[in-house]
């Protein structure tokens, strides 16, 4: 990853890696992703690319493409309150595959949990899941991954102030807060058997219990606790990123023509330099430098 723009830059991306509770489907608003040009190079695929009986032609003949996500991760899925649209990275990945196989960014998110993801995969809820969904081998089980499209890793989070914690081996003894379903739980087992694990539904359900000392430490996917730090001063990151989570592109298990789909068209716009716009415009707007390299699609176990 790459440095942040000093502490302001410290958050900007809250997320349900920790998991929100479902709702109903609400439209992203394609006009301004055009009218910003990030979508502009996008590809689209080609009639012969659209197979009979696909997964892409149903979508096609839907006229939209159904997207697992979140709507109050900022920088990489948030539903803007005055336009209607869903912004960020995820949420513009989501808008340049409908581009890919509509012609143009015509999605609806529905708005998943860390838990309720698998499920909505496999009964057809949603074609694909676009939420910071670490690729692991045991989910792999039950869904497949296209990607990896971007890697993050685990971090700690405080209350500003807290002292004693400078790597996951400080957690030992200690209350841990982590998200249901999420690569944290595991990790902390591992790293710090002695902790205590404390687990919440939501990302927003974890800062509100650090708050209210529930729990003296909160290990989520760095780019969430970036954007919750960025929201409340309150908290702070403490570690560096101990881990690497690959994020994958959650589909329905078993489907392996839309896999190759959707990684040949994860191909198509990381060469045609989408990939790094999106990532521009959401992501890279707190983060200096270029846009990172993109991880190779198929390189890690599940994917």
């Amino acid at each position: 990853m790459k440095k942040f723009v000093a502490v302001a830059a410290i958050s900007l991306l809250a997320l349900a890696a920790c998991g929100e509770s479902s709702s109903p489907a609400v439209p992203a608003v394609p006009g301004e992703s055009q009218k910003s040009g990030v979508l502009a190079k996008a590809p689209v695929a080609t009639a012969a690319e659209i197979l009979p009986g696909s997964t892409m032609e149903k979508i096609k003949q839907r006229g939209e493409l159904l997207v697992g996500g979140s709507l109050d991760a900022p920088l990489l899925s948030q539903q803007n309150p005055a336009t209607g649209e869903v912004e960020g990275f995820d949420a513009e990945m989501g808008k340049a595959l409908a581009t890919y196989i509509l012609g143009e960014p015509k999605v609806k998110i529905v708005n998943s949990a860390s838990e309720t993801r698998e499920a909505l995969l496999a009964n057809g809820t949603v074609d694909v899941v676009f939420q910071t969904y670490t690729i692991t081998e045991e989910r792999a089980k039950q869904v497949a991954f296209a990607g990896p499209y971007y890697t993050s890793g685990l971090t700690i989070a405080v209350k500003k102030g807290t002292t004693g914690i400078a790597k996951p081996e400080d957690l030992n003894g200690k209350k841990v807060l982590a998200g249901a379903n999420t690569p944290a739980i595991p990790a902390i087992e591992k790293l710090a058997p002695q902790a205590e694990i404390i687990t919440f539904g939501s990302d927003p359900e974890c800062i509100q219990a650090l708050k209210q000392d529930r729990g003296v430490a909160y290990v989520q996917d760095e780019t969430i606790l970036i954007a919750d730090a960025q929201k409340d001063p309150s908290i702070e990151i403490v570690t560096k990123p101990f881990t690497v989570d690959p994020y994958g592109i959650g589909l329905k298990h078993g489907d392996d023509q839309f896999k190759s789909f959707t990684n040949d068209w994860l191909k198509k716009i990381q060469d045609a330099g989408v990939w790094q716009e999106i990532w521009k415009s959401s992501i890279g707007t707190v983060v200096t430098g270029d846009a990172p390299q993109p991880p190779q699609i198929g390189s890690v176990p599940g994917s």
